[in-house]
């Protein structure tokens, strides 16, 4: 893909047909980390460790000298997540900070703050080459918010090169190659601590709204050379209240999701996606879908812990729901986990290839912004050749096996509309 790409339209889930070009400008790996700002990080860090199930496993902050900022990061499996807070700018330094990442600046991080609240600063991809992605992104129409640079890590005497590139808002898409093979970023500190998990496996996508979508989805495609992978209009995810239009965007691989959303107007509410870009004061990262392999047993955790400094979850959806439930996914549920759908107030959707578990947590923080949505995706395996008689085929699942939840969007913006109602925003 490049300068001449097609431009992307919608057309709506009915009339969208998904190919996947293999059009990638570079080679995407997988999601490697998502860097949340914050304005206290080892109280953020404490929460999202507690309510989700996350190990600490790495940190930079005033006992490692680090001067500038306070930074700790937690990982379940192959989730991690880094909270970042920056310390006074004002305050004199005796010393020279060990600060791990020199492109890091208080008073950006502090506007950040001013403007989102609790929010993600930066989706951190890895990729083959994180210099030949910026490059090459950058050729094309990217919006450069760091040329690479080398971090290395002297213990293991390894390097890390890391770049970034403009996302949407004040949000970054960061490149991360290299032989570091740690938790996080090079230069950060490893800590020891006793393994932690609710079953939470990966980042499945990270979902952004904005004021145009078109303008926004072609701006991504166009610097990484990305598919589209799926789309939703007001028709066909809309209440006689609100609704919005998407579009999901993927790597060859299909691994690293990126769904973009944007405002409709003219229904009787506004819609929560034009409340995010008032509260969020512009685009951002409205949510992050955390995928389990066991909904149930990772969702008895959060639920537990919900009233004792964890995340509260959206209302349950109606009676009727559940009930019209197994008329709409057949016999992909056993009886009983049709019961534990029901007790703990999951929604279940389903494509041609696969079914969806899903469940939305209220937003996070003060503002009715940034929120997460826990997933478990059935179906769609397939087995990926090895390498040999050395490395045996491994049975994996395709990316986005069930879809998003379109025939659950009109009960979650119920639900959601049933929320910002208990708020003065509207």
């Amino acid at each position: 893909m490049g300068l001449d790409a097609p431009t992307l339209k919608l057309v709506g889930h009915g009339q969208f047909k998904r190919v996947n070009p293999k059009s990638d400008l570079f080679k995407v790996i997988k999601f490697h980390h998502v860097d949340w700002w914050c304005s206290d990080a080892t109280s953020t860090q404490r929460r999202f460790g507690w309510g989700l199930g996350m190990q600490l496993v790495a940190k930079s902050d005033l006992s490692t000298g680090n001067t500038t900022f306070a930074s700790y990061v937690l990982k379940s499996n192959d989730l991690v997540f880094s909270f970042t807070a920056p310390y006074s700018p004002n305050i004199e330094k005796s010393k020279e900070s060990k600060c791990p990442v020199p492109w890091y600046k208080s008073d950006q991080a502090l506007q950040f703050i001013a403007s989102h609240g609790l929010g993600v600063r930066a989706v951190g991809v890895l990729v083959e080459d994180a210099a030949d992605a910026h490059e090459k992104a950058t050729a094309n129409g990217a919006v450069s918010r760091l040329e690479p640079v080398t971090l290395k890590d002297e213990e293991s005497e390894t390097e890390q090169v890391v770049s970034e590139v403009l996302l949407y808002g004040d949000v970054v898409l960061r490149f991360v190659s290299g032989s570091y093979q740690g938790p996080y970023l090079a230069g950060y500190t490893a800590v020891a601590s006793e393994p932690l998990s609710y079953g939470l496996q990966r980042l499945d996508h990270a979902v952004g709204n904005v004021h145009d979508l078109e303008k926004a989805v072609n701006y991504i495609a166009k610097i990484t050379g990305f598919h589209e992978f799926a789309e939703f209009t007001a028709e066909d995810v809309g209440t006689v209240d609100s609704g919005l239009n998407s579009m999901v965007l993927a790597s060859n691989n299909e691994v690293v999701l990126l769904p973009i959303n944007e405002p409709t107007f003219g229904t009787r509410r506004k819609s929560q996606i034009q409340t995010f870009l008032e509260q969020n004061e512009g685009p951002g990262l409205q949510h992050l879908a955390l995928k389990t392999d066991n909904i149930f047993a990772t969702m008895r955790e959060l639920r537990q812990r919900s009233s004792q400094g964890g995340f509260d979850f959206m209302p349950r959806a109606s009676d009727a729901y559940y009930e019209n439930l197994p008329a709409k996914v057949g016999d992909a549920l056993t009886a009983e986990e049709y019961r534990q759908v029901k007790e703990l107030g999951l929604l279940v959707d389903k494509d041609d290839q696969g079914v969806l578990l899903q469940i939305f947590t209220q937003p996070l923080s003060d503002r009715p912004t940034v929120f997460l949505e826990i997933i478990q995706r059935i179906g769609c395996m397939y087995e990926r050749p090895g390498g040999g008689s050395a490395v045996p085929p491994v049975l994996e699942q395709a990316g986005g096996c069930g879809g998003f939840g379109k025939g659950n969007f009109s009960e979650l913006f119920k639900s959601i509309e049933d929320y910002e109602r208990t708020l003065d925003i509207n």
